[in-house]
């Protein structure tokens, strides 16, 4: 019979608790609601530990940046298309955000709801009968504001608002992230990836427009990143792939053209689930050599209300 060997837990060493450095002590917990059912209430109420305790150094850095540096949202298409527009442009009113970066799902869900006042179609039931991103609105016009904006040397985002305020009707005029940003003149930009978009596969789409309209705003993006420097604040909302790719190669171009800067600025990733991108160019490798980088895992029809809401709120405050 083979024999086992087992450690002799009485020749243990033990020390005393008080001895112990601890992570956690009743001045971090979460306090249950009181008569104060206010929203301020209710953001202090939270734990000071670990995800509840990084977004509050989020919100601290974004109220600390507004109006003294740039604060750069780059949005993924679920963020639009789950119904966060109008918290994006309180925030956008209130000076906070500096530049607006949308992959081109987000300016296709943001223009739908503006010009026809509803988006997000039935993907499966589409595809079955190959009537999925076959709406003859929606890619004539857009195309027809690409191609206009190519030829007039406009970016992409730029071209869609102008043709956006340039209608007639707009019954989402108000719920529009492209409108609110051309109206208030801060940049708002759109990173094609060509055939990705359900514009794409319409009969006006024109390549070389598309190109040349992304690749401006590519350009102006890069521009914008040098106001970073120093504590201003890029947060990913919702982009697994695209903005994450765009803006590594963006902060390159920034840091080439502007002796390494921006530098020592937050980078935040809120994601649903975490992804290798967002992770990896966004939150690490911009930040390794100073600033800090945090990524919030949650649904961003609950996540980014409280982060908004937290922000307003730390700017009533001041």
């Amino acid at each position: 019979m083979t024999e086992y060997r087992e450690a002799d837990l009485s020749r243990l060493k033990t020390v005393p608790i008080a001895q112990r450095s601890n992570k956690v002590d009743p001045t971090l917990l979460a306090h249950p609601p009181g008569s104060d059912r206010s929203f301020a209430a209710f953001w202090k109420s939270l734990p000071d530990i670990l995800a509840a305790k990084d977004l509050g150094l989020v919100v601290e850095a974004i109220a600390a940046a507004a109006g003294k540096r740039g604060v750069v949202a780059m949005l993924g298409g679920h963020v639009i298309k789950v119904g966060l527009g109008p918290l994006l442009i309180a925030l956008l009113r209130r000076r906070v955000l500096t530049h607006v970066a949308m992959n081109g799902s987000a300016a296709i869900h943001d223009f739908e709801l503006a010009a026809y006042g509803g988006t997000s179609e039935d993907v499966a039931a589409g595809l079955d009968d190959g009537t999925f991103g076959m709406a003859e609105e929606t890619g004539r016009e857009m195309n027809a504001a690409i191609t206009a904006g190519a030829k007039a040397n406009l970016g992409a985002g730029e071209a869609l608002a102008d043709a956006l305020r340039g209608r007639k009707t707009l019954p989402g005029k108000e719920v529009s992230v492209l409108v609110a940003c051309a109206e208030l003149g801060v940049p708002v930009t759109v990173h094609a990836a060509i055939g990705a978009e359900i514009t794409h596969q319409h009969p006006t789409a024109d390549g070389a427009a598309l190109g040349a309209t992304s690749h401006r705003d590519f350009r102006r993006l890069a521009a914008s990143l040098p106001a970073l420097d120093g504590g201003g604040v890029v947060v990913n909302l919702g982009s697994a792939v695209v903005m994450p790719e765009v803006f590594l190669k963006a902060l390159s171009i920034a840091r080439n053209l502007n002796g390494g800067k921006p530098a020592k600025f937050m980078a935040v990733d809120c994601d649903m689930q975490r992804h290798y991108r967002p992770r990896v160019n966004v939150v690490e490798r911009p930040t390794r050599a100073g600033g800090r980088g945090i990524m919030l895992t949650g649904h961003h029809e609950l996540l980014f209300p409280l982060l908004c809401w937290a922000v307003l709120e730390r700017l009533d405050g001041r």
